[in-house]
């Protein structure tokens, strides 16, 4: 199956551009779940999430719906001066356990920073991330494109995690699109290309753009190629900025639909449909801003 989603739901400029006016904060998820399949967790980025906000994420989430969860800064953005691997990895892999249980977690994802270079110690350090997150697939992004290179997908092929394709600003030293698989993940984070703010840009600013169309449909091709060789796949948007993510995830669907035609039904994953206040619980604790 094909999951497509955004990185993040809870936006308060997407109210309007995406979600009704006077939407509560705990009725986001439910909403967004409507429309789409997957949705992709930055928050855990920068703490790990309470119990209880898990509990209400399981709760309040259809069967199918899966989650993918960024592993912490401590754990991706840290100084490799050890090849002890911070404790807020086995926090977060300890945390995640309802939703493993519940068949919704699809994956950790580890986004290493631009100065991770590919040198020894640092491969033996992905080694260690990987292994913390024991029984729960992970896959490796690097904003670095020499990374690229058949003898990265060799390591992360040997530890059974999968390879992030990415698409970005077109600057010297960043990825290039690709469709590679290493693990049984098929993975794909769209970044957008506001090359002007890349990198002096904050984390809105950074990611303010909206994909036309012909910028989309060469990902649908290599999202096909990603799929026949994994056994799930997941694209997210994270041109966040007033719901432009939001827009280009259902975009890309149609494409994907479009491009299966007759085998659609039977690929691409959606959103439950109907009535977004439908799946509303009372007297569940609300999500934590900004997830």
């Amino acid at each position: 199956m094909i999951y497509v989603g955004t990185c993040g739901y809870a936006y308060k400029d997407w109210v309007g551009p995406f979600y009704p006016p006077r939407i509560r904060a705990n009725e986001m998820l439910p909403y967004y779940a409507r429309q789409f399949s997957a949705v992709e967790i930055d928050s855990s980025y920068y703490g790990i999430p309470k119990p209880e906000t898990i509990a209400s994420m399981n709760a309040r989430s259809p069967e199918r719906f899966r989650f993918s969860f960024k592993a912490p800064q401590t754990v991706t953005h840290a100084p490799v001066t050890s090849m002890r691997v911070h404790p807020d990895g086995t926090a977060l892999r300890a945390v995640l356990e309802p939703l493993r249980a519940s068949g919704k977690l699809a994956c950790i994802l580890a986004q290493f920073l631009n100065g991770f270079k590919p040198e020894a110690h640092n491969r033996e350090y992905l080694r260690r991330v990987v292994e913390v997150f024991e029984g729960v697939p992970v896959v490796v992004e690097f904003r670095r494109r020499d990374w690229q290179r058949p003898e990265t997908l060799a390591l992360l092929r040997e530890v059974n995690a999968g390879f992030v394709n990415v698409d970005l600003p077109r600057l010297e030293g960043l990825p290039v699109s690709s469709s590679d698989t290493t693990g049984s993940i098929g993975y794909v984070r769209l970044h957008g290309r506001n090359a002007a703010q890349w990198w002096t840009g904050d984390n809105v600013t950074r990611y303010e753009y909206s994909y036309a169309e012909d910028e989309l449909a060469p990902w649908s091709d290599r999202v096909a190629e990603i799929e026949a060789h994994v056994e799930a796949t997941y694209v997210f948007f994270n041109n966040h900025a007033r719901g432009s993510a939001a827009r280009n995830a259902e975009a890309f669907e149609a494409l994907l639909e479009e491009r299966f035609g007759d085998r659609a039904r039977e690929i691409v994953a959606r959103g439950s449909g109907g009535n977004p206040r439908a799946d509303l619980l009372p007297g569940m604790p609300p999500y934590e801003e900004g997830v």
